[in-house]
C-alpha cells in the first residue's frame, strides 16, 4: 500500500476511535426528591377533546423515568382545585393554600395551546362537520411552583408540528379531538413536547 494511502487509513481510523469514547451518565438537572411531595395539576388546554389529562399523564410518566421512587400527587383540573381552597386564579396566596390543604411542597402546572390547524378535509354537508387528520402547532408551557413562597423555581417551553388524526370540525371555525385512541391519534405531537419539556428531569449521556 502506498506511504499516503496508509496515512489516509490511520487518520480515518483514529477520528472514528475517538468519535466511539466512552458514554458517561449525566443524572437529571433537577432531583425531584428535593421538592417532595409533588403535586400536578392538571394541565389546560382551550382544545376541546381529553388531551388535558392525556398531556398530563405522559408528561408525569416522563419525569418518573429516571427519578426512582418519587411522591406526586394529581391534585386535578385547576377549577377543582381552584373551589377547593376557595381562589379564583393560582396566585401566591392559592399555592401555599392548595400547599397546607394537600400537603405538598412545590406543584407543577402547565398549558398546551393549539394552533394553525390545516385540515385535510372531507365535508360532510349533511351533518356540517367531518372528522379528519390535520396538521397542528402546538406548544406546552410547564412550570413547578414552591408551595410555601408562590415563587416559580423551574420552567420550560416547547413547540413542535405533527399530523393528528382523528379531529372533528364545526362551522369551519370550532374543533374538538375526539379520538378513540389518543396515542394513535396524536400521540407523537405530544410525545414530541413532553420529551423537550421534562429534559431537565431525565438522565443524559456524553462522551468523556
Amino acid at each position: 500500500m502506498r506511504p499516503g494511502l496508509i496515512l489516509c487509513a490511520v487518520v480515518t481510523l483514529a477520528v472514528v476511535v475517538s468519535g466511539c469514547g466512552q458514554k458517561v451518565m449525566v443524572p437529571p438537572r433537577i432531583d425531584l426528591k428535593e421538592h417532595e411531595v409533588v403535586g400536578i395539576i392538571e394541565f389546560d388546554s382551550p382544545s376541546e377533546g381529553e388531551l388535558e389529562e392525556y398531556v398530563t399523564r405522559k408528561f408525569t410518566e416522563a419525569i418518573r423515568r429516571d427519578q426512582g421512587m418519587v411522591r406526586i400527587a394529581q391534585l386535578g383540573s385547576e377549577m377543582v382545585v381552584l373551589e377547593g381552597v376557595g381562589g379564583d386564579r393560582l396566585d401566591p396566596t392559592t399555592f401555599k393554600a392548595l400547599g397546607d390543604k394537600h400537603s405538598v411542597s412545590t406543584i407543577i402546572t402547565g398549558e398546551l395551546v393549539v394552533s394553525d390547524i390545516r385540515p385535510e378535509v372531507t365535508i360532510t354537508p349533511w351533518f356540517g362537520f367531518a372528522s379528519l387528520a390535520a396538521e397542528v402547532d402546538a406548544t406546552l408551557s410547564v412550570q413547578m411552583v414552591e408551595t410555601s413562597s408562590g415563587a416559580s423555581v423551574w420552567s420550560s417551553s416547547a413547540s413542535a408540528t405533527e399530523r393528528v388524526g382523528e379531529v372533528s370540525i364545526f362551522g369551519g371555525e370550532h374543533f374538538s379531538f375526539d379520538a378513540e385512541d389518543p396515542d394513535d391519534a396524536y400521540g407523537k405531537l405530544v410525545d414530541a413536547l413532553v420529551e423537550k419539556t421534562t429534559r431537565d428531569f431525565r438522565v443524559t449521556w456524553k462522551r468523556k
